[in-house]
Formats: structure tokens, C-alpha cells, sequence
């Protein structure tokens, strides 16, 4: 039997959208301007609308389309330097432009992020960047009915909404802890704060990492619901040295923590790398001027917000945005703090050194 056809008018968007298998933003896109879209999108669009019945209300549509020049960009805070790259990134790409950029602080609470998106859709942005893949049921039905550009930032997930940047968050912290095992470290702990979902998929990474090699200890992982800081650091290290003192490396979910446990580690007289080795998240610039410097995993944080910001604004202008979803990657810059084995290769060589040994 045939697919029933609803009557004309009567279909929703969100139908066609779900049975041409695209989002709702590139239907409405589509009807707009057909040129924005793929011709494969086109094709399976203008079939599902055909087979659905659906017609568009081109008057609701005309006034709909009445846009300001103003982008939205939501991120969870307004202090963490994480941040402030992206956002550098997004400045500087609208620098020169029409656009101007409205932004909104969500604290890192969801409820506060589906207020902020109401009210943004009440002044029909021209865009919007969106920090993050865990929208509620409710934010995303929003975010959806924005008729409006939208990329979503900082990690990758499975169905974005319309386009996407960012890296694997479980997947950089496993490669974190592969090179500590690969240093020999075996009593490796994991510190990390507010646990928000970026950090909670960090931890995931971990915890993958530590069972694939058989060495996975719930009582080397110590977390806290408050805000990250170089001061907390410290103090989940002592914590953590308390419930496991045969530790032997600490991974820290992001560089402030990894300098409150450098800190830490120089009071109690803690050699580090001898002793403890130490990896952090973000590399942050004072990351390499510490000392010892201090391995982090370095994100593309400024090249994030740059891409987000142009590819919004190349669907704007009607330019075909061929990558929709953008995998930056991420690399573990090894540093002192973390390289043993080259720690005791250059133990050895000034030992020898001081012993007259000719080279």
C-alpha cells in the first residue's frame, strides 16, 4: 500500500524534513533559495514535500524572512580563556562585515540556554552559534525552528542540527592517557571540576583508556561539581594522593588544574616528571612557560570560531558550505612534565657527564 497523502497545506516542515532526511533549517532554506542547497537535498526535498503535500505559507514566510544583521553566539562563560579564543576567532571573522554579534553568557546551565535562545529568536538573528551538542529536547525544537543558520561549536555529534565544528573530546583524552602509558605510567589519575558534558566525555576517554589496558582504578578518579581553578588543582591532588598514594601520572580535564597540581607537587617536594607526571587540556599559553613546562592537549580554539563565523556567513550569502560538519582534531603537545622516559635519558646523560663518561 501506497503512503497515505496528507492534505495540501496540512504537512508540517518538520515532516518533510524528517522524511527527506535533512534538517528543518535546509528545508526552510530550500524554499528560500533552492541555490543554497545541494542538488542531491534538492532532489530528496522536493520529493518529500510532493509526496507529503506539503505547501509552503509563503505569506508567514515573507515576514519571517525580514532578518537583522545581528549573530548570536551563546557560550557557557564569559571568564574561561577557552572562550576567548573562540570568540576571538568569530571577531575577527566578522571584522570588516555587516555583522554585528549579540552575545549571551548560558553559565553552563541548559534552562538559561533555552531562555537566551527564545529571546534571540525574538530578534531573528541573521545566525547563530551555539556552544555544544546537549541542547534539551527543548533547546534543540527551538534552535531547529530558527529559520536561520546555525552551527554548533566545541565537540562533534552524531546529528547536529545544521553545521558543526569542533573534535572529540573522549577520543583526545584517550590519547592523553596513551601517551602516559606509553611513558611506562601505570597509576594514572584523573582530576577534574564542574563536569560539565565537554568535561564528562574527558573523563569517558579516560576511563576507555584505562580498562583497555586493564588498568582502570575507580579510586584514582577524583571530580567536583565547582568551578575549575588553579587553587581547586591543587586541592583535588591532595585528595587524590591521599585515596592513591602509589600514584604515578595525573591527567587534569583542563590546564588550570594541571598548574594547581605543578603547584601542589613543588610544596610537598614532589619531583615532576620523576615522581608524578602531569597532563593537561587546552594547552593554554602558560602551559609551556611553566617549568617544568607542562604537556596539555592542544585545541583549535581560535581557528574554531573563525570557521564557525564563516561558514555562517557563507550560508548567508548563498555560498555552498561543502563541509557541514568539521572535525578540527586536536594534538598532545608532550612537554616536560610528562616525557620520562626522556627525563631519565637526560638524568643519565648528565650523570655521565659528571663522571667523566665520554659520549
Amino acid at each position: 500500500m501506497g503512503r497515505k497523502r496528507i492534505t495540501p497545506g496540512k504537512a508540517r516542515l518538520t515532516e518533510v524534513a524528517a522524511l527527506a532526511g535533512v534538517s528543518p533549517i535546509t528545508v526552510s532554506r530550500f524554499f528560500r533559495n533552492p541555490d543554497t542547497v545541494s542538488a542531491a537535498r534538492r532532489l530528496r526535498i522536493e520529493s518529500a514535500a510532493k509526496d507529503l503535500g506539503y505547501v509552503p505559507n509563503l505569506a508567514a514566510r515573507a515576514l519571517a524572512s525580514q532578518r537583522t544583521e545581528v549573530i548570536g553566539v551563546l557560550i557557557p562563560s564569559l571568564t574561561n580563556n577557552v572562550f576567548s579564543d573562540v570568540l576571538r576567532g568569530i571577531y575577527d571573522a566578522f571584522e570588516g562585515s555587516r555583522y554585528s554579534i549579540q552575545l549571551a553568557n548560558t553559565r553552563y546551565s541548559v534552562l538559561q540556554e533555552e531562555r537566551l535562545l527564545r529571546l534571540f529568536l525574538m530578534q531573528k538573528p541573521a545566525g547563530l552559534i551555539v556552544t555544544g551538542v546537549d541542547q534539551t529536547a527543548e533547546g534543540r525544537a527551538i534552535v531547529q525552528a530558527a529559520d536561520c543558520p546555525v552551527v554548533q561549536i566545541m565537540e562533534l555529534g552524531t546529528d547536529p542540527i545544521d553545521m558543526m565544528i569542533g573534535f572529540s573530546h573522549v577520543d583526545a583524552c584517550f590519547a592523553a592517557i596513551s601517551h602516559l602509558l606509553a611513558q611506562g605510567c601505570r597509576r594514572i589519575g584523573f582530576l577534574g571540576a564542574r563536569m560539565d558534558p565537554r568535561v564528562q566525555r574527558r573523563l569517558q576517554g579516560y576511563q576507555n583508556a584505562m580498562r583497555g589496558a586493564g588498568l582502570f582504578d575507580p579510586r584514582l578518579i577524583v571530580t567536583t561539581a565547582v568551578p575549575t581553578s588553579t587553587t581547586m588543582g591543587g586541592s583535588l591532588f591532595s585528595d587524590l594522593i591521599l585515596r592513591a598514594p602509589d600514584l604515578d601520572a595525573v591527567f587534569c580535564a583542563n590546564d588550570d588544574l594541571a598548574l594547581g597540581v605543578l603547584f601542589e607537587c613543588q610544596r610537598r617536594h614532589i619531583a615532576v616528571p620523576e615522581q608524578i607526571a602531569i597532563v593537561g587540556f587546552n594547552d593554554m599559553e602558560f602551559m609551556a612557560a611553566a617549568v617544568p613546562a607542562l604537556t596539555s592537549v592542544r585545541t583549535n580554539r581560535y581557528e574554531m570560531g573563525l570557521r564557525a563565523a564563516t561558514m555562517i556567513m557563507d550560508e548567508i550569502e548563498g555560498r555552498e558550505v561543502t563541509a557541514r560538519v568539521v572535525d578540527l582534531g586536536f594534538e598532545v603537545i608532550e612537554r616536560q612534565s610528562s616525557t620520562l622516559q626522556r627525563a631519565a635519558a637526560t638524568a643519565a646523560a648528565q650523570a655521565d657527564r659528571a663522571s667523566g663518561t665520554k659520549w
